[in-house]
């Protein structure tokens, strides 16, 4: 939301539609709760059940506080956000579209390709259809992880981070960093290859990104 990975920030969101003492699933919500002198969540609130739980425990036990400059910088970064989402999300079809026809590219894992599973979903549910699935996305080198690690070392543009969302493009190998203690077994368990590469897209000339990404694969290949 902020665009500028300064700041960490979330939100709950709850319709109020959802019957929690008809569906008999929840009774930490339904029945009396000692930890906060019995109330039952469902009868104090019928319409934010859920929501005055997550607000009222997690401020006394959590300190689920946005601090004032934190939300600060958050609605400074709002008042751009269309525009921000736009250049994202057109950087990212182009983006896509080069990986997906790169040799040594085995899979792109983007609803924007109809071999995506969730292709025909995105077109059909999101805005602007399967383009608005983000331009946070993952895909597979044909190799080994001393060509992903040579993948990331070679890129220029692309700042190795494992945050996502920021204005700058992003990129992150996990097997030699986030799940560099698992072995390849346990990688592919876990739906993750030895030559799977996360990208956060970001704001950057869609032609300089792609240079930097063509730049790596050939170190990759060569490596």
């Amino acid at each position: 939301m902020s665009g500028h990975g300064t700041v960490i920030g979330g939100v709950l969101v709850d319709s109020g539609n959802f019957d929690w003492e008809a569906s008999g699933r929840f009774p930490e919500l339904t029945e009396p709760y000692a930890g906060f002198h019995n109330m039952v969540f469902s009868e104090e609130s019928t319409v934010g059940a859920f929501l005055l739980r997550a607000r009222r425990e997690g401020l006394r036990d959590f300190g689920a506080c946005l601090s004032p400059h934190s939300a600060w910088l958050i609605l400074q970064g709002i008042e751009t956000l269309p525009l921000r989402m736009e250049r994202h999300l057109s950087n990212t079809e182009q983006v896509v579209a080069f990986l997906a026809s790169h040799p040594l590219v085995s899979r792109v894992g983007h609803p924007l390709l109809e071999s995506h599973p969730s292709h025909a979903l995105a077109q059909r549910l999101l805005r602007g259809g399967a383009r608005g699935a983000g331009s946070v996305f993952s895909f597979d080198i044909k190799g080994s992880r001393a060509q992903g690690r040579a993948f990331i070392e070679a890129l220029k543009l692309f700042s190795h981070l494992a945050n996502v969302g920021d204005a700058r493009s992003l990129v992150i190998h996990p097997a030699s960093t986030t799940h560099f203690r698992m072995d390849d077994a346990a990688l592919a368990g876990a739906g993750i290859g030895p030559g799977t590469i996360r990208l956060s897209i970001g704001l950057e000339d869609p032609a300089d990104l792609i240079d930097d990404l063509k730049r790596a694969l050939k170190a990759a290949e060569r490596a």
